[in-house]
């Protein structure tokens, strides 16, 4: 599976028995953590995760294609990748694929955009977040 963009992060999280639902597999809205776990992780590894700095993260736009069943135990890896930048905001996008089977479970996106939160308004992406894009 393709996805656009620079892989910039790899995670692996292990699927725990109370993620799945009543039908017996991983509920849905559990990609979403999944996905954002992998951004938090990502993004403190760079050193722009701080709750606390005047400047951060904000998702505007986020979706997942669920593309198999994901069932417990299994382990997961999540691939993230930082497409194209703008002004304030930067394009991601995740592969959540089975490490046991290396098939991809799911794909996501979010749509990153710089946050000054005094104003709470856009301000420019960070000069690193900017590198990392796949129009940098």
């Amino acid at each position: 599976m393709s996805v656009p963009g620079n892989l910039v992060h790899t995670t692996t999280i292990d699927l725990r028995w109370g993620d799945m639902d009543a039908n017996g597999h991983t509920n849905n809205t559990l990609f979403f953590r999944f996905f954002e776990e992998a951004r938090i992780q990502w993004l403190g590894s760079i050193n722009l995760s701080d709750m606390t700095a005047p400047q951060g993260p904000v998702i505007i736009k986020t979706s997942a294609t669920f593309l198999q069943e994901l069932n417990y135990p299994a382990t997961i890896e999540v691939r993230t990748y930082a497409d194209k930048a703008g002004n304030s905001s930067l394009d991601t996008y995740h592969l959540l694929v089975d490490k046991a089977t290396g098939d991809t479970v799911a794909e996501g996106y979010a749509k990153i955009v710089w946050f000054d939160r005094g104003t709470r308004k856009s301000c420019p992406l960070p000069d690193q977040l900017r590198a990392l894009a796949s129009n940098a």
